[in-house]
C-alpha cells in the first residue's frame, strides 16, 4: 500500500506538472490537496511520508479525528471542503486552517465568532454553485461580490478565494467554459482584495482544463488513495 499511495501521489503531481506546462504555468503555483474522506489515518501517514502536506476533509467528525490523531505532525495543513451544518461549525473553526465551502453568510459569521483567538485567522473560500445545480451547495455567481464584501469585514477570517464543484461531464469544452467562468469571478475578487490568491477547482477527472483556466488548488481523492470505502 505504501508504494501504491506514493506512486499515485507522484503520478498525480506529474499530471499537474504536465498540465501546467501545457498552459505555460509554473507547476509550483498549483497546490495539490489530497482528499482523504473515508480513508484511515494510516493512509494519510503514507501520503505524508511521500511528501504530501495539504489534506482535505469532507466530514467534520472524521476530519477532526484525523487532525487530532496526527497532531504530532505539525507541518500538516488541514482544509475542510465539505458541506457545513451550523451545529458543526465550531469544530471547523477550532481544528482547521482552511474552509473552502462557505455558502452563506451565517456560516461565515459563526466561523468568525468561534475561531479561537490564539489561532491565525481561518483561511476561507466562498463556494460557488457555478452550474446552478439544486443538489449542490454554493452561492449563485451574481451574489459573489456582496458575500465577499461581508466576509472581508470579519476579523477572524481571511478571504482567500473561491471554490467550485462543477457539474460532472466528459465534455472538455463544457468543462473549459465552466472553469473560465470561475476564473472571471476569481479575477473580480483579486482586483478588490489583496489576500485573494486561491482558485480551488479541478479534481481527478478534469485537472487539465481546470489548470489551463487558472486553478491554483486541485482536489484529488481516489487518484491518490484509491476507491472510497463505502
Amino acid at each position: 500500500m505504501h508504494n501504491t499511495i506514493a506512486n499515485h501521489l507522484q503520478n498525480t503531481l506529474s499530471q499537474i506538472s504536465v498540465a501546467a506546462k501545457q498552459a505555460n504555468r509554473d507547476p509550483a503555483d498549483i497546490q495539490l490537496l489530497a482528499v482523504s474522506k473515508t480513508k484511515p489515518v494510516s493512509d494519510l501517514v503514507l501520503a505524508y511520508q511521500a511528501g504530501q502536506r495539504h489534506f482535505g476533509e469532507n466530514y467534520v467528525q472524521e476530519g477532526v479525528d484525523k487532525v487530532l490523531a496526527l497532531a504530532h505532525l505539525n507541518d500538516l495543513t488541514w482544509h475542510f471542503i465539505g458541506p457545513i451544518q451550523s451545529n458543526k461549525s465550531k469544530f471547523i473553526a477550532q481544528h482547521f486552517a482552511w474552509c473552502h465551502s462557505i455558502d452563506r453568510l451565517k456560516i461565515a459569521q459563526r466561523l468568525n465568532n468561534q475561531r479561537p483567538q490564539d489561532l491565525a485567522p481561518l483561511n476561507v473560500c466562498i463556494q460557488i454553485n457555478i452550474d446552478n445545480e439544486p443538489t449542490k451547495a454554493g452561492i449563485m455567481p451574481e451574489a459573489l461580490l456582496e458575500t465577499a464584501a461581508a466576509i472581508a469585514e470579519l476579523p477572524n477570517l481571511r478571504l482567500r478565494g473561491i471554490m467550485a464543484i462543477p457539474q460532472a461531464t466528459p465534455d472538455v469544452a463544457q468543462q473549459t467554459a465552466t472553469f473560465l467562468h470561475l476564473q472571471r469571478l476569481f479575477n473580480q475578487l483579486t482586483e478588490r482584495y489583496c489576500d485573494v490568491d486561491t482558485l480551488s477547482m479541478g479534481m481527478s477527472g478534469d485537472l487539465a482544463p481546470a489548470i489551463a483556466a487558472g486553478s491554483t488548488m486541485v482536489r484529488v481523492g481516489t487518484g491518490i488513495f484509491g476507491a472510497r470505502n463505502t
